[in-house]
């Protein structure tokens, strides 16, 4: 299952700078388990990835509302975080029930966000990804019968259109969610936010959620084939209206997402950025 970011939508993107400081500290493990996690863990969550994805795929061939395929995904993550000895601990959760048509947008620190975002979230959603994917045989397959949005960021034109069937789902009720860094930090710091989010939060009048996500890199950082299990958190932050904005106010609706996403996570984090 693979989240993607969403593009600019204009050179001009007002999106934080990255807040700098060391890296934050990855705790070591005792060698037998690390060879535990890549040896054992690593190839029973590949194993659970083509279980589940086959499934997925029979389910698409009789539903076409993406349900049961969510349903799916939802089994797959949830066995994943089990084998990675990780239990997720959800803070705000009852934000979650006052917004059902939302843009949920989460920091991007691992491979494993995208499996605590599906075991997680106790509703159904739907995802960007690249159009590239599309022509891939059985990903492309899942993405399009489980209703999934292309976006393909070649050309400015064609960047806005994906965008813009976004916002369709979002205004046919179904929420999205979003990484709006667009790929996985290589040192556990955040980075710099697209606007794609706030562009289609504005388009269909939905509001912003942020999401915190913490303890990810520590578990899963990027290039590493081995685990160090930890308690993982979801930190669910305030709603950002966007009654009565226009598709030029993106890049600061960006920015205050970006400042409202860092400050949960910097919070919780085992770090702190540079001052």
């Amino acid at each position: 299952m693979i989240v993607t970011g969403t593009p600019d939508i204009s050179p001009d993107s007002a999106s934080a700078n990255n807040p700098g400081g060391p890296p934050p500290p990855v705790h070591h493990i005792p060698a037998h388990l690390r060879y535990f996690t890549r040896f054992v863990c690593v190839p029973l969550m590949a194993l659970a990835t083509v279980v589940f994805g086959l499934v997925s795929l029979l389910c698409g061939l009789w539903d076409r509302s993406g349900r049961q395929q969510h349903l799916a995904a939802r089994w797959w993550a949830a066995v994943l975080l089990r084998v990675a000895l990780s239990p997720v601990r959800i803070l705000g959760a009852e934000k979650l029930r006052h917004y059902p048509v939302a843009v949920y947008a989460s920091n991007h620190l691992s491979y494993m966000d995208t499996p605590v975002l599906f075991a997680k979230l106790p509703f159904q959603f739907r995802i960007l990804a690249k159009q590239g994917l599309w022509k891939i045989p059985f990903v492309g397959w899942f993405l399009r019968r489980s209703g999934q949005v292309p976006i393909d960021s070649k050309s400015s034109r064609s960047a806005v259109a994906g965008l813009l069937r976004g916002a369709a789902v979002l205004k046919s009720g179904m929420p999205l969610v979003l990484f709006p860094e667009g790929k996985r930090s290589p040192d556990g710091h955040m980075q710099v936010a697209r606007s794609g989010c706030a562009f289609m939060a504005i388009k269909a009048g939905v509001p912003l959620v942020p999401l915190a996500l913490i303890g990810t890199y520590e578990l899963l950082p990027i290039h590493v084939y081995s685990l160090r299990p930890r308690p993982l958190m979801i930190i669910v932050g305030d709603p950002i209206p966007t009654t009565g904005l226009t598709t030029k106010d993106a890049d600061a609706l960006t920015a205050r997402l970006y400042d409202e996403i860092g400050k949960m996570y910097y919070q919780y984090s085992d770090f702190t950025p540079a001052t």
